[in-house]
This record gives structure tokens, sequence and C-alpha cells, in this order.
């Protein structure tokens, strides 16, 4: 067989038409090249080996350890996702939300802490932060993607976690393509909503051609796609302690028992739309000038609605209850006698637009030196319009009102309720008896309206109805990168690239919000235009009216009180934040021998002057109850200097040992980065009359824009044996020793500014005293934390055949992935499960094609969206994810008619994994428990 050789990374590319190749040959190595090839064949097997050996091709000749991606054929990668294909490779975990594979977590740190590029330029996401939600990137679009865990100094969106490159194929260099791809898509739950559909579908074509005597190459995408997701969840609000005092007759509680205080349970359907169209323009002006053009368009948009019931339980919604059941600490059976049940119909709604461009021309310059200019420039808009829409028997505090009473077990998926034993129970489907009006008093912060004032029996708090956050994101990108390549022979070093690159980026978030009441409060009508029953029968309850809240909210049915007059968060939490990096770098490249050994590799330094800025609000709230807001700005300059080095020794035919030496930063999260702060009081006597600054009343929080970049030391140890064309294995160590972590601190801070006379006192009975002492807490972010973040990867890709040849098209690719760290406070490292397992079973032959893969992580540390939508941190519980794919390419048939078709069934999430959290370590407190379902996917492909 002939020997492999580093020059198959061209031959390889080639077949895919990949953008890996990002820079044009100088002449030397050109006619090296030339060489090499004529010992080299060419990598012609299709499908999912196919891919699988491309990808080997590439990891094998690159100098810095990578993972790599590549595409089963023109706008087709393994899976349905970039997301999906992206989990199933070594040292990488997917993080499901809302039932889809979006996160990203490379080596322990989450999409935050990654730098994501597309054709080698940083890429704007979709999200609130830097952090890409991969899933919203269409597939299509990608050829390959590199996963660099180590860097070199010409790689720009660096990430202390690694760098995911997104490439999509490079017209010149691929093969004459007209494909369409469709696919027809079924979720196994039917919807619990009445307005949703568990049913969707995906379209797209791709083009790739040349012209002008092969001179021009186009490559264009369009894709669109509707996909569905269903979800039941039960959220339960937390675990009280129990009073024994309502135990029923011989049931023993011991003192520590806790009983389930509520619940918000709901729902949820959703239909994410999107359309995406890329193309690329690859023009060869004339031997010495090519000129690249590509550009990405998205348009996206989901709707999500979430109907369902927040109900008191024991304790924190009522003392009138009876437990029935105790097990080791936990009331695990029992009824309350008495809820006025609040039914949700929440409906969200995202928008979001993203636009990018890039040229780049390459001028050679001489036989040995080329150069080239690199523009670029993207946008991102996101709105989110979330609704919360509230419902029940009639407004808080109207008389005679039927209450619900329940009887509830707890059960590994949280709580089932049935009927109360003696109370009878209240149909919350019947549309003569809901009413659209909040049925519990909740809505105390309206206490300064006026509008709200003055009537008997209902006041401010009984007028929230409802709640709309509207935040608007606005994000931009501008680059410039000029360098220049060439030839030297200096000793070992055998390439030197030298570059300067110019980044200008932006982004804005305003927080709108405003408390919803019905127009005819304090009235409470019956619900127009009922769309039907939302199903919550997975709780044992038979549902809720179902009713579109979104589109009542357009309509004007609600009166909005914008809630940046009550709320100091809203303008604590709107910011923009802008950023100017400058980036001078060099690199050399190694190609030498020591004894036998075969050394290739690099060394450069980024010298990165960072000069960013940002404008907020401080706010505090006056003697009315009002906020009032102050606009404020800071900023801050600095240098970080970030050397590398790559060395790749060849220490026996196909095998490798790579090591890597590096300083790597991710920037600052750009919520962090807001100037904003909040003044707090507490008007609690206690704190009031406390001198002592840590329990007094003054408080407040706030962003830091002088934050520093995230910094981590890194080492990295590999050894990679490619003992087939189509298999390898490798064993990989790193460490990465982190320099500088965000933290959260509390200075004690001097609030007399803020003090009101009158104002800021306490209570009449403690004779309206001035506070104590006016300083008190400020929580803000700071720079100085540390820690270590520590792994081994294993993998292997293993074709049978090479046990037998009866074994033909059969193989596995697997990894498993141990790893610790921690921060020097105990905190966690975002992103880090310490076990990450894949496994990707298939077989291939003549055509016929199956496969079937698992991910497996245990628990890690994420986000979820809080209160005003904000981001807040918590811990979730591992998830082993199955899916499976079965196929047939009837180019493989002899049926001429058929040749270039290929048929594919799909199945995703197929042991219906469930996300369950717990509180503390009592895996029967359950806090969320959701199921998604499974989803099937019926594609086909034509290529001619």
């Amino acid at each position: 067989m002939t020997k492999f050789k580093l020059s198959m990374l061209t031959l390889a590319l080639a077949a895919a038409g990949s953008g890996t190749m990002a820079y044009a040959q100088t002449a030397p190595q050109a006619d090296e090249q030339a060489k090499a090839d004529e010992q080299i064949e060419v990598i012609s097997v299709t499908g999912y080996r196919g891919s699988l050996q491309r990808a080997q091709a590439i990891k094998m000749s690159e100098n810095s350890i990578v993972e790599v991606l590549s595409a089963e054929d023109i706008g087709k990668l393994p899976d349905t996702s970039v997301a999906e294909s992206l989990a199933r490779l070594p040292g990488l975990a997917g993080e499901r939300r809302n039932g889809r594979t979006s996160g990203l977590s490379v080596r322990g740190f989450n999409e935050n802490y990654v730098g994501t590029s597309l054709n080698g330029r940083e890429l704007l996401g979709m999200g609130d932060n830097r952090g890409v939600e991969y899933d919203l990137y269409p597939s299509e679009i990608v050829s390959t993607a590199l996963i660099y865990k180590t860097p070199d100094a010409s790689l720009m969106a660096q990430g202390i976690g690694g760098t995911v490159d997104l490439q999509t194929v490079k017209p010149l260099s691929a093969e004459r393509t007209i494909a369409f791809n469709g696919s027809y898509e079924k979720n196994d739950q039917d919807s619990g909503n009445p307005d949703f559909d568990n049913k969707g579908h995906r379209l797209s074509f791709n083009y790739v051609d040349k012209f002008l005597d092969d001179k021009l190459g186009v490559a264009l995408v369009v894709a669109t796609m509707e996909t569905p997701r269903q979800e039941q969840q039960f959220r339960g609000w937390g675990y009280a302690g129990a009073n024994a005092a309502r135990a029923a007759d011989g049931v023993t509680v011991p003192e520590g028992t806790v009983i389930l205080g509520g619940h918000d349970s709901f729902t949820r359907s959703a239909m994410l739309e999107r359309d995406s169209i890329a193309l690329v323009l690859e023009y060869a002006v004339n031997d010495q000038l090519k000129a690249t053009f590509d550009a990405l368009y998205i348009d996206f948009n989901e709707q999500d609605a979430r109907r369902g019931l927040e109900e008191g339980g024991a304790e924190w919604g009522t003392g009138a209850y009876t437990i029935t059941g105790v097990e080791n600490g936990l009331v695990t059976s029992g009824f309350y006698d008495g809820f006025y049940s609040v039914v949700r119909n929440d409906v969200r709604e995202q928008d979001a637009e993203l636009k990018t461009f890039g040229l780049n021309l390459e001028y050679q310059i001489s036989d040995n030196w080329l150069g080239q200019l690199d523009i670029s420039s993207g946008k991102v808009t996101k709105s989110i319009t979330d609704i919360e829409s509230y419902s029940g028997v009639g407004r808080a505090n109207t008389p005679n009102r039927p209450i619900t009473a329940r009887s509830w077990v707890m059960t590994p998926n949280g709580a089932f309720y049935s009927d109360h034993p003696t109370i009878a129970p209240v149909d919350l489907t019947d549309p003569s008896l809901i009413r659209l009006a909040g049925p519990q008093a909740w809505g105390g912060s309206l206490a300064p309206i006026q509008n709200f004032q003055g009537v008997p029996g209902f006041g401010p708090d009984t007028a929230q109805d409802g709640f709309v956050n509207n935040p608007d994101f606005e994000e931009t990108l501008d680059s410039v990168r000029l360098q220049a390549n060439g030839y030297v022979e200096w000793g070992i070093f055998n390439e030197l690239e030298l570059g300067v690159v110019y980044k200008e980026r932006s982004k804005t978030k305003i927080n709108n919000g405003a408390f919803l009441t019905a127009n005819d409060w304090p009235d409470a009508s019956p619900i127009p235009n009922v769309l039907g029953v939302a199903d919550l029968s997975f709780i044992g309850i038979n549902g809720v009216l179902a009713y579109d809240s979104l589109g009542l909210y357009r309509s004007g049915f609600y009166t909005e009180t914008n809630a940046a007059l009550l709320e100091n968060g809203r303008f604590g939490d709107t910011y923009k934040i802008d950023e100017k990096l400058t980036t001078l770098y060099g690199m050399l490249d190694i190609s030498t021998e020591i004894g036998d050994i075969a050394v290739t590799g690099n060394v450069g330094v980024q010298i990165v002057r960072a000069d960013q800025s940002g404008d907020g609000f401080s706010t505090t709230t006056n003697a009315q109850g009002f906020t009032e807001p102050t606009p404020v700005s800071a900023g801050t300059d600095y240098t970080d200097v970030l050397p590398s080095l790559n060395l790749s020794f060849e220490v026996a035919d196909r095998q490798y040992v790579r090591t890597s030496l590096s300083k790597v930063m991710s920037r600052p999260r750009m919520d962090d980065m807001r100037p904003n702060s909040q003044v707090t009081f507490a008007f609690n006597d206690n704190n009031i009359l406390d001198d002592d600054p840590l329990n007094s009343a003054w408080g407040g929080n706030g962003g830091n824009t002088e934050l520093k970049p995230l910094e981590a030391d890194q080492f990295d140890l590999s050894y990679e044996n490619y003992y087939h064309d189509n298999g390898f294995f490798a064993a990989s160590f790193f460490f990465k020793d982190l320099k500088n972590w965000h933290r959260n601190v509390t200075l004690i801070n001097d609030f007399t500014a803020n003090y009101i006379p009158g104002f800021h006192q306490s209570s009449d009975g403690t004779g309206n005293q001035p506070p104590a002492t006016f300083l008190g807490r400020l929580d803000v972010r700071q720079d100085g934390l540390q820690g270590f973040v520590r792994g081994y990867e294993f993998q292997a890709s293993v074709p049978f055949d090479i046990f037998h040849e009866a074994l033909d098209g059969f193989g596995i690719v697997a990894s498993a992935t141990f790893m610790d760290g921690k921060l020097d406070d105990g905190g966690r490292v975002p992103g880090l499960s310490e076990e990450i397992f894949t496994l990707t079973a298939y077989y291939e032959y003549k055509g016929f094609e199956f496969r079937i893969s698992g991910t497996k992580r245990d628990e890690f540390q994420t986000e979820e969206r809080g209160l005003s939508l904000s981001l807040v941190p918590v811990n979730r519980q591992g998830s082993e994810l199955w899916d499976a794919q079965i196929g047939y390419d009837f180019s493989e048939s002899g049926i001429e008619a058929l040749k270039g078709l290929r048929v594919t069934l799909q199945a995703q999430n197929l042991t219906d994994e469930k996300d369950v959290s717990y509180n503390g370590d009592d895996t029967r407190q359950v806090v969320t428990y959701q199921s998604f379902g499974r989803n099937y996917m019926l594609g086909l492909n034509y290529k001619f």
C-alpha cells in the first residue's frame, strides 16, 4: 500500500473542496508537493467512511493537536446539525437546551470560553454573550470543521477551551455539484398545545461550479427549515420544612423532614424556523492574484408556548395540608386544602438576523513570498418577546372564588397529582369559569403607580395580570487582516508568517420590560378565542385552557406599565460595550530532523493591544418608589503577549508525538463588562439599625468594564498512531493553569450619596430612625481568581476489515475523556464534566449504510434564563443520548435512473432521555423534570 505522507492533506481537501487550505503555497513548497503527490493515492471513499478518512488525513497532517469533522458529501454532515456532529468529537460535549443540542464545551469550557470562526474569521453568535449556539448555523454550509485544542500564533479566534473553525467549500478545488436535500421531521410526542404541530421539514440546495476556464468558482447554498420541539416539564419550587402537626393519624414526621412547597409545571411546544443563504466566489485573476468573497445570511425565528400551572403547595402555598406518607426525611404523599391556581399561558418569540461577509485577496509577491489582505464585517440583531399571561378563577381579592385542593405523591419524575379526598376539584379547562386576570396578589411592585390607587378592595398588588420581557440585542464585528507568508532557509525554520489584525466589536443590550394589566381592571373578563386545552396529564392534571397571549398583547388588550420605572435592573442591565483590538503576530514554521525522527511545528507570538469601553446606567430608587437612572461610562486599555510552541515528532511510520506550550485567553464576558451598578436598600429594621456594613440595609451590585481577559498557561502532550488508511488511535494529556479568572467579590462601599432623609429610615415602631451606617456591601466582578483544568483523552477509529475481509464496511469510532478542575474559591468551571464518552458503530457496504451513535456526560454547570430573562448559573445532571441512522445510496445500485439518490432515516434521542435536576444530593427531591420525546427524520438527497 502506498505510504501516507503529509501531502495527503492536499488530496483529502481536494476531494472535499474544503476551505482548510487558507493560503496559497510559495513556489518551492508547490514543487515539493507535486513530487510527493505522485506517490500518494487519492481518497475516493464516500459516505461516512469517506468523511472519517478525510478527517483522519487532516488530523494527521496538522502540527497542532486538533479534532476534525468532515462532511460526508456536499451539504451533508454526519448529523442533522453542526452541534450534534461536533459533540461526538473527543474532548467535546454537547449541551441540550429545550430539547436541542445547542451548546458545546471543549475540554471542560463552555462556548463562552471557546473561540469560533468561519473560514478563519471570528464568528458572531446569536446568544446573549460571545458564545455561539452552533445549532443555529446551517449544517449544509459546512464542509469541514477543525477544532484546535492547541493554538498557533496565526489563530485569531482564540479561547481557553480551544477554537472551532467552520469552513465552507472552496469552489475552485471542488467538483461541479448540484444537490438537493429534503427531509420530513416528526416528534413522537403529540403536541401538548393545540396551536402547535409536532411535524417539520428541511430543504436545501447546493450548487458548486467553475467558469471562465476554471478561473471563477461559485458555491451557493440556500437552506430552509422548520423543526418542532415538544417538552413536558415538572418544576418544583423547592422543599420546605414539614410541620409534624400536619401529619395524618398513624404517620410520624421526624425532625428535619422536608415537603414539596409548590410547583410551576407546563407543557411546551416550539417551532424553530430558519432561512439561510451562503455564497462563495473564488476568482483566480491571474497567476499572481486570487480573490475570494464569501457571505452568509441567516434569518431565525422561534415561537415557543409554555402553558401550565403555578401552584403553591404545603407551607409555601398554604398551611392547611395533611401528610399521609414519609420516607427517610421526605414527605412522599399528602394533600393540601387550597390554593388559587395561576393558569400560565406564556409565549416567547425570538427573532434574530445575521449578516456576515468577507473578502480575501492573495497576491504572489515573488516565488517565495505571498501577501494577503482580508476584510470582513458582520452584524447580528436579536429581539426576544416573552409574554407571561395569568388567568384563573377570578382576580385576586374577588370573594367566593372556588379554590384548588389536591392530593399528591412523589415519583422519580416529580409530583403526581390527583383529586383531594374530600374537596371537589376545580375544572381549569372550563371557559365559563376561567377569567383573564391574575388570581394572586403578586403585583406589589406596582404600588407607586397612581392609576391603580383608590379602588376599594383592589389595590395595586391585584393589578399584575402578566409581564412582558422584551430585550433587544445588536452586535457588530469588523476586521482587517494583513499578512505575508514567505519561504526561508534559516536552519530549522522553513517558513515565516507575519501579520497585523485590527478588529472592532460592539454589543448593545436594551433590557425592555413591562407589567401587564388587563384593560378592564379591576374587573375580570372571560378568555376570548379559546384555542383548546393544554395537556398536563403527565402530572395527573387534565389540563388548562390555552389561548394566544402574544396575540392579546399585540392587539392592545393589556395596559403596559414600563418596568424600567420600577425595577432598577432594567437600566441596570442596559448597556453598550465597545472593543478595539490590534494584534501583531509572527510565526516561524519548523522542519528538521533529530536522528531519524522528522520534526515539524511552529513557534510564534501574538501581541494584543486592547481598548475597551462601556456605557450604561447607575440606578437607585427615589422616595416615590421609582427608579432613578444615571448614565455612566468606563473603560481601560492594556496589552497581552501570547507565545505558542507546537512540535510534532514522527517517531515511527505514521506515528506522531505532539506537544505544545502556549498562553491562551478568552475575552471577558460582555455582560460582566457593563459599567452599570444598582443600589438597593432593605426596609428591614434589623438591617437598618445594624452598624455592621456586612449586615446593613445598604447594598449594591455591578459590572466591571476594566476586566482583563481570562488567561491560562497550557501544556499538551499527545500520541497518535495512524495504523490504517481509515483507522487510528490516540491518547492525550492536557493541563490548563488558570492564571486569571473572574470572580464575584464583596467590597464595602459608602452609600451616603444615595441617602434620602425621611425615606431611608426604620419603621414607625422603632421611631423612624436613620440608618446606623451608610456603609454596605457592593458585589462586583473582579480579576484575580485562579484554578486549573486537566484531562486525559483516549480515542480510536477501528475499521473491522483489519480483522477479516468479511467484516469490510463495519467499524467503530469511540472516545473517552476524563477531566478534573476547580477554581481556587471552590467554584466550578462552566461546562466541565468529569467524564465524557462517545461511541459510533457503523456499517457501510455497496450503498447500504447504518450507524448508531451515543454520547454520555456527567453533571456540569451551565446557565438558564431566570428573572427578567437574565442568565443565572445552574448545575445540570448528566445525560446519555443515543441516535441512529439507516440509509441507502442508489449510486451503488446499478440503476442508472436513480444514480445520485440517497435515502436516510434518522432517529434522535432513541431512549427518550429525560433531563432531571435535584435538590442537593437527594435524588428524590426533584426540582426539574423534562421529557422531550424522540425525533425522527426521513431524508432524501439527490446529487447531479
